[in-house]
């Protein structure tokens, strides 16, 4: 049994008696009141309609006599448990409606069985091993920001973030990026995608044109298309995005250039120099999207365009969706001095600002050095299984799939081998069927030039991927 408080409109109604009563019956058979709810007493509703006390109880009197409603002397009135009831609120109208949706809309899916369907071996990509992330250490950081004396002064925060986590962002990329920035040129967002919207909106304008890698990271994609962007895809070989098969038109390009996603390989510093010259050439911007950077297993890495640019045309974009969880939603823009304000403002007309407990309590995370010790942690598993799936990739697929090298990140991307192409579909269902989950990477790169398998050992434990990856061979055999 609940309190509610009833809504009942009164304006311009006549029949005031019969208002209530349809209302209150209304709100009764579609389920906003349940069975064992207390309707208000009849003074107290009288007294907020600004109607007699008589008028109120007609309308109780009714429903009590249709058996909508109970009464207990000296308890109150409550709806009956047993009441014919239609079809719950929210239900499509029957009735056409003269609002439609931009055709943009019906070609973009929702990421619902994606992530959340549990799998007995999950090698999908994206996906960060929840299991030993230092949960007691950040529960205790959130608490601290979830004091009465810290939250309850009610007011909104800086639209550029923190203080305490601009100046901790600034602090850990110089020393793990070679990325010198400001902290007042660190712009806190709800993850990359946020940071993508922010960034689009402050530079471009209806039909300007943004160019992609292909393959690449869809979502960013389908945000263009939603801004009415032109999209120019340009391809990628072993090298990175192939610099020369650019035209003269976008006024963006959209990179990843440390771990290229879906691929995996790492952008040329050759390549990263001539796009670099590109952009300056063409009064271009380019948004350096430092993906998975943090888990480099080998070789010697190359230094992000951000510190190779020396005209201020590099917009660098981060997250730690995988370095500590999707769920935090927390990301950063470093944006060239030139645009601080207007990067500020239009994270402002966005959303204000990002959740404050969240970002003062990385702050603290990261100021304490907790983030550098789990990041060291997590580099060593990942590393460890980075391996082993490599090992047996090569030694037990390889008529089948080709590994593309690759040295950071949380997935492996193999490319099929004929004829094993045309069968991947049902490759993928019947692994399923196993327990293993895996994705296509036709499907997460959205074309279906590249026909292959991304394979996630980010969510998967270490003592798993051996029978994990012996069940999905079974399902390439039938």
């Amino acid at each position: 049994m609940s309190d509610v408080d009833v809504h009942v409109s009164l304006i311009g109604r006549h029949d005031l008696s019969g208002e209530i009563y349809r209302q209150l019956r209304q709100a009764i058979v579609e389920s906003l009141l349940k069975p064992g709810d207390a309707l208000p007493p009849t003074r107290e509703l009288a007294r907020r309609l600004a109607v007699s006390r008589t008028t109120v109880s007609v309308a109780y009197d009714r429903l009590w006599a249709e058996g909508f409603v109970t009464s207990r002397t000296g308890a109150g009135t409550f709806v009956a448990e047993h009441v014919p009831m239609t079809s719950p609120p929210g239900k499509e109208s029957e009735y056409p409606t003269s609002l439609r949706p931009r055709p943009l809309w019906d070609g973009i899916r929702l990421p619902t069985m994606a992530f959340f369907r549990p799998a007995q071996f999950d090698f999908r990509t994206g996906l960060p091993d929840a299991s030993l992330f230092p949960f007691q250490a950040w529960r205790r950081l959130i608490a601290e920001q979830l004091r009465a004396d810290v939250v309850g002064k009610g007011i909104y925060g800086d639209p550029a973030g923190h203080a305490g986590l601009r100046q901790a962002i600034a602090r850990h990329i110089a020393v793990s990026r070679g990325v010198l920035t400001s902290a007042e040129d660190v712009v806190i967002t709800n993850g990359t995608q946020q940071a993508l919207d922010v960034i689009a909106r402050v530079l471009l304008a209806p039909g300007d044109t943004v160019a992609v890698e292909d393959p690449g990271y869809v979502p960013p994609v389908m945000l263009f298309r939603s801004l009415a962007l032109a999209i120019e895809k340009v391809p990628v070989d072993h090298h990175g995005l192939v610099v020369e098969r650019l035209s003269d038109v976008p006024r963006l390009v959209y990179v990843t250039p440390s771990h290229q996603y879906p691929l995996g390989m790492s952008m040329s510093l050759q390549r990263r120099l001539a796009l670099l010259t590109w952009a300056e050439e063409n009064n271009a911007a380019i948004v350096e999207d430092d993906y998975d950077s943090e888990f480099r297993f080998g070789g010697r890495p190359i230094e992000p365009l951000q510190t190779l640019d020396r005209s201020g045309r590099v917009i660098y974009v981060g997250s730690f969706s995988k370095t500590m969880l999707p769920t935090l939603r927390l990301g950063f823009i470093l944006t060239p001095p030139s645009l601080r304000d207007a990067m500020h403002r239009a994270k402002y007309v966005t959303d204000w600002h990002t959740s404050l407990p969240n970002q003062a309590a990385l702050a603290r995370f990261i100021d304490d050095g907790e983030f550098a010790r789990h990041i060291r942690k997590m580099r060593a598993v990942y590393e460890a299984r980075h391996d082993l799936m490599r090992f047996i990739l090569e030694r037990d697929f390889s008529e089948m799939l080709e590994v593309i090298p690759s040295a950071a990140g949380l997935h492996l991307t193999a490319l099929a081998r004929s004829p094993y192409a045309e069968d991947l579909p049902a490759v993928i269902r019947r692994a399923s069927e196993h327990g293993v989950e895996v994705h296509d990477l036709a499907r997460i790169a959205g074309t279906s030039a590249a026909q292959g398998l991304m394979l996630g050992y980010g969510a998967i434990p270490t003592d798993r991927i051996t029978e994990g990856l012996s069940l999905l061979r079974e399902s390439f055999r039938g």
